[in-house]
């Protein structure tokens, strides 16, 4: 499920939360304890656990007693999922930043296209012609002084 969604909800207290993870509740405030779990607290510092919380007591439980690992590689295993996650969640933000910035792209290449209408074509007979003569004093030297014809 998306952050802050309905596994993200902390609803369970900590007697709950073990049973359906299959653990002991000291078992929970170990795991809190070696940073594998932040449950959320209530404004009476009460621990309450969410759908996820309980789905990664099930992972942890599943590593150490299927897997053979002590809780240190359980950690490490944890802190690598967080990072992928967060990795996530930033890919996710960056494709939705891309996809907004290529309709911005589109809509300013149309808004260009329909301002710039194909030029006019128009026949070179239709040019009207100018006539440029030379004058030039016999004594004179320099540049051409140059003007219409008369």
């Amino acid at each position: 499920m998306e952050e802050g969604g309905q596994d993200d909800r902390a609803v369970y207290i900590i007697s709950v939360a073990a049973e359906l993870a299959g653990v002991h509740p000291q078992t929970l405030r170990l795991y809190e304890r070696k940073g594998l779990l932040r449950p959320a607290r209530t404004a009476g510092n009460t621990r309450r656990y969410s759908n996820r919380d309980t789905e990664r007591l099930r992972m942890i439980q599943r590593l150490t007693h299927e897997e053979g690992l002590n809780l240190a590689g359980v950690r490490m295993i944890v802190e690598m999922e967080d990072e992928i996650e967060r990795v996530r969640q930033r890919v996710r933000a960056l494709d939705s930043e891309l996809n907004r910035a290529r309709r911005r792209l589109r809509e300013e290449i149309d808004r260009l296209r329909e301002q710039s209408r194909p030029a006019e074509i128009v026949p070179r007979s239709s040019v009207p012609r100018l006539r440029v003569t030379v004058r030039r004093q016999p004594e004179q030297r320099g540049p051409l002084p140059m003007g219409p014809a008369e």
